[in-house]
């Protein structure tokens, strides 16, 4: 079943043509990632597709009473707002009624308003949303609905944007670039999350792993033209590779042909018969073919690097608090030439601390922190660019350097370094406001690369990152002959350059391992099932019935038992009640409906076990 349409959409920006006359579709349970290069329009097409952004010509055509729900990568809310009003604002019916419960109750109505708010939430199933709101703002970490959102991080407010989709649960979601500012655990749970979703997804995400797991569709965008391909991202890297090599054959015996009609050009009288002049149209058709080119543009990298002595960077007995939370505990290492390390932990382990502390710019409250005197850092950090948007691209570059020594002892002008980076000479003296996040992003790294340095730190470099800039950057740095420290949710882009990883665990404790991500995780993932089979089977074992003598009659305990039970019963039968009829009244909160509701779970699974124990009895009474 068809979702969505798009035909012949068309969008520039003055001069840039982005895509021009594409077209695609989306059926009922596609889950879809849209890959191309920063600045070819990746956003702007998710923008026109949710109807924030007007196309040149085209149209977009959705089923009719379709819900989309769309994540962008800036979204905005009224700061002076709750969590809780920013996830119920809108249209959707479900939210309204949540939204008209919770106003009830929060003021205190009862009566008719009180009624007809109940019913709504039990005519939309709104109480089973509700759970899973809680459930998903849980995983995603912005659970406390009260909270202002002039109090989030912008991890928080983009996580809080994720949720709102999710929850709202909509036919269509339209993801930009979903796995930004989540940890390992949360990608982990979005991607299962999405994978068993019955909504049709489109996204675009830099996440590999993300689109072999969830997809499967591949549409790309090359060159202003999409390319759609039915399968996961390892079929598309096949099918583009055979594309490509089809392409260019056809290039080859287009030009070949084209050698022929060249000469027969050449050869032709001024006057020119029809059937020469239709000979001469398909001349310059063929002429088109001959000359395409397929765009194989690639980031240079080619830096240098300062040399690297044999003393790095040690920690001894290093130690750091901030109050009662330790995110460093007498840790002591010693960093060697031509590593590679990967690191990773929940937010607010320490993983940010302990960079800035390696870099001197925080200090430890016991032990110390040594630096070799050979060593330069390059430090990439998650909110560190400071790109100034009233500046010139080349005039970023300038104001560092007016050249740069790259490999072998040559050097490159500020321009020519600039082109290695896939800024071409038309982009140079563009304002900096007007590059896309993906190439601002790709700018901040050209800065800290022209630096020089032989030990690299990077903190989430993937973000934003086109998957094309990240495969030349990802060759570069397994190449690279100074130490290297990666901090990164990408599990690609981790498994692919790290030897080995620091595991920040709560207590300021880290764990070092011994190989990538993927195999740690799998480790991990192992011990918890062996874990979970343990405790099953000693839960079995003490459950195994044992030979026993054929039972006549009742024991005196047992006698008191049964006694005991049909006190009990009654009791319980009053209580299940009485927890019914409050719930029928309607007047409880949220909180109060869910706490009521765990109360009676627990005393229908109390007045079950002892009826059945009752029966047991009675047999011999």
């Amino acid at each position: 079943m068809n979702y969505l349409s798009v035909e012949n959409l068309s969008k520039s920006y003055g001069i840039k043509e982005l895509f021009q006359s594409i077209s695609f579709g989306l059926n009922r349970g596609d889950k879809v990632g849209l890959i191309a290069k920063n600045g070819t329009g990746k956003s702007t097409l998710l923008r026109v597709l949710a109807g924030e952004e007007e196309p040149d010509s085209g149209k977009v055509i959705y089923r009719n009473d379709i819900t989309v729900g769309f994540l962008s990568q800036n979204e905005e809310f009224d700061k002076t707002k709750t969590v809780e009003e920013v996830i119920y604002d809108g249209d959707n019916p479900i939210f309204q009624a949540i939204k008209k419960y919770n106003h009830c109750v929060d003021n205190n109505i009862e009566g008719k308003e009180m009624e007809i708010a109940f019913e709504a939430m039990s005519d939309h199933n709104a109480w089973e949303t509700e759970q899973g709101l809680s459930q998903i703002l849980s995983e995603l970490k912005v659970n406390i609905p009260e909270q202002k959102i002039s109090s989030l991080s912008g991890g928080q407010i983009k996580r809080l944007s994720l949720a709102r989709v999710l929850v709202a649960n909509p036919d269509i979601m339209i993801l930009d670039e979903p796995t930004n500012h989540l940890d390992l655990d949360m990608i982990e749970w979005l991607e299962a999350y999405l994978s068993k979703n019955a909504s049709t997804v489109l996204m675009v995400t830099h996440d590999r792993y993300f689109l072999e797991t969830v997809c499967n569709n591949i549409v790309e965008l090359d060159q202003g033209t999409m390319f759609k391909y039915t399968g996961n991202y390892s079929y598309y890297l096949e099918k583009k590779s055979d594309r490509e090599e089809l392409e260019q054959t056809n290039i080859t015996k287009a030009k070949n042909l084209m050698r022929t009609e060249l000469e027969w050009m050449r050869r032709m009288p001024k006057a020119r018969t029809t059937k020469s002049k239709s000979r001469q149209g398909a001349f310059y058709e063929l002429e088109g073919r001959a000359t395409k080119r397929i765009n194989k543009d690639e980031l240079t990298l080619e830096v240098n690097m300062e040399r690297l002595g044999s003393k790095t960077v040690e920690f001894h007995k290093a130690s750091k608090s901030f109050g009662d939370l330790q995110v460093l505990d007498n840790f002591s290492y010693n960093f060697q030439r031509l590593e590679k390390l990967g690191i990773v932990g929940k937010n607010g382990t320490g993983k940010s601390t302990f960079l800035n502390m390696l870099t001197a710019d925080l200090m430890p409250d016991k032990g110390k922190v040594t630096v070799g005197e050979t060593v330069k850092f390059g430090y990439y950090k998650q909110d560190g660019m400071k790109l100034k948007d009233d500046k010139r691209v080349i005039e970023v570059i300038k104001d560092i350097s007016e050249s740069i020594p790259i490999v072998g002892g040559r050097r490159l002008s500020a321009s020519q370094f600039l082109e290695r980076f896939l800024f071409p000479t038309n982009m140079h003296w563009q304002m900096v406001s007007t590059l896309s996040g993906g190439e601002k992003r790709r700018l901040y790294l050209c800065t800290v690369l022209m630096e020089n340095p032989n030990f690299l730190i990077l903190d989430e470099p993937t973000n934003d990152l086109d998957i094309f800039t990240m495969n030349v950057l990802e060759e570069y740095l397994e190449n690279f002959k100074g130490c290297l420290i990666v901090v990164t949710h990408d599990r690609y882009f981790m498994d692919k350059i790290v030897g080995h990883l620091f595991v920040f665990q709560e207590g300021g404790k880290i764990k070092d391992i011994l190989g990538n991500y993927t195999k740690w995780r799998e480790k991990e993932k192992e011990a918890e099932l062996n874990k979970e089979t343990v405790v099953a089977k000693t839960i079995q074992a003490k459950t195994i019935d044992k030979p026993v003598k054929e039972k006549t009659k009742l024991s005196f305990k047992e006698k008191a038992e049964i006694e005991q039970l049909e006190i009990d019963m009654p009791f319980l039968e009053t209580e299940k009640a009485k927890l019914e009829a409050e719930l029928a009244i309607g007047a409880l909160d949220t909180q109060g409906v869910m706490g009521v509701s765990g109360k009676l779970s627990d005393v229908l699974s109390a007045l079950e076990t002892k009826t059945d124990r009752w029966l047991e009895l009675s047999e011999y009474s």
